[in-house]
This record gives structure tokens, sequence and C-alpha cells, in this order.
């Protein structure tokens, strides 16, 4: 399974090229958040790659949902989003 983990850190147009190389190998990926900052850099990348796959006729549509993780031993709660690829005529 392909899990992207992003942090405040992560460049958006970086995750988002991760993303889209991801969802064309396999058609689907997970990226995981843990905290407000990463979340936020998370949706950016979410938003710039759709822009990468809109002149080939996708669309990438994601599914929030909580995950329990662990980090450095100590127990996180983060936000995995599994975003995967449609055509846009499914959209309509």
């Amino acid at each position: 399974m392909t899990v992207l983990k992003a942090s405040t850190n992560s460049k958006p147009s970086s995750l988002a090229g991760a993303i889209v190389a991801s969802i064309r190998e396999r058609g689907w990926v997970e990226v995981q958040s843990v905290g407000a900052g990463a979340v936020n850099q998370t949706m950016k990348a979410i938003a710039i790659g759709r822009g990468y796959v809109a002149p080939s006729g996708l669309d990438l549509v994601c599914y929030p949902a909580f995950e329990d993780i662990t980090i450095d031993g100590e127990q996180r709660t983060a936000l995995k989003m599994v975003v995967k690829k449609v055509n846009t005529i499914e959209l309509k």
C-alpha cells in the first residue's frame, strides 16, 4: 500500500506530484497528516494535483478518515485522505 506522509513543512507542489504519480501507477493513494499545518498542506496538494490531471479528463476525489498511529512510541491521531482518480464524466 502506498502511504504518503505530509508535514507542516511539505511543499504542496512536490506533494501534489507524488500524489499524482502514485495515482497514475495504482489509481489511488493514501496521504497521512498529523496536525493542522500538515492537513493544510495536504489539502493544497490535492487541489494542485487536480489541476495536474484535469487536462487528461481526470479528476481527484478524496475520502477523509481518522487513523490511530504511533510516532516515537506515542499514540497520535492522523487524518487519512484516500485520494482516487475518476473520469470527469463520472462526476456529472
